[in-house]
């Protein structure tokens, strides 16, 4: 018992040499991982940054909308705030409204501009859900899938670990525990990728969602501001 032990203890059985010495299919599994999980970094930094800016952009446009009286006054304020989905759906509103102003020669008509304003506004605000969304499904997709190809690399490393000892007819944990060993590693991986990605993911969709409920609530003041500028100008 002491020589098996003795064995094992001389064996490397450092991650990296674990890593080396998988099977090829193993080592596909760990390189795939890798990326995924790499990517998913990447989008969970992207996407703290690009919801906490929208975040906070979202909520000093709402302050200037409240305290301005005029839309122009509005727009101004908007425009160096083109981070926030709200900003940037009252600017493709407004943006409609001054390009049906800009032609003195059309008849005027006034639920027909209201209508064409509001398909302007609600292209921006599917537009800016949209960009917010971006990527958010990959997330979700290493999230569910990386830890069953994890398993997978896994089972299939423990096969080759079984065939290898059939072969040389020994069951020394000196042979046996690296196989193995290298084959749990890819089990390891998969919750590595998944676990930080499910977490960014509901925090994500946590965030979005509360972006587009204040698309929801400002666009039926963006109608209301925009009815009370008509009236203005007409009168």
């Amino acid at each position: 018992m002491q020589a098996i032990v003795t064995n094992v203890a001389a064996a490397d059985l450092s991650t990296w040499s674990l890593i080396v010495g998988a099977s090829p299919t193993v080592k596909a599994v760990m390189a795939l991982l890798a990326v995924m999980s790499i990517i998913s970094w990447y989008i969970i930094g992207y996407k703290y940054l690009l919801v906490r800016r929208a975040a906070g952009e979202t909520e000093r446009f709402n302050e200037s909308f409240w305290r301005s009286k005029e839309i122009e006054q509005i727009y101004k304020h908007a425009q160096a705030l083109k981070q926030s989905p709200v900003s940037a759906m009252f600017l493709a509103g407004y943006a409609e409204l001054a390009k049906l102003g800009q032609d003195p020669s059309r008849q005027r008509d006034r639920d027909a501009d209201l209508a064409q304003i509001q398909r302007a506004r609600r292209r921006a605000q599917t537009t800016e859900v949209t960009k917010l969304e971006t990527a958010i499904p990959f997330l979700a997709t290493t999230g569910s899938a990386a830890p069953f190809i994890g398993l997978f690399g896994t089972v299939w490393g423990i096969m080759v670990a079984f065939v290898g000892i059939a072969k040389t007819q020994t069951t020394s944990l000196a042979v046996v525990a690296p196989g193995i060993a290298g084959a749990l590693l890819a089990t390891a991986g998969g919750l590595a990728a998944a676990i930080p990605a499910v977490l960014i993911y509901n925090f994500s969709a946590k965030q979005i969602s509360k972006q587009a409920g204040k698309l929801e609530d400002f666009a039926a003041e963006f109608i209301a501001l925009v009815s009370r500028d008509m009236d203005r100008r007409a009168g």
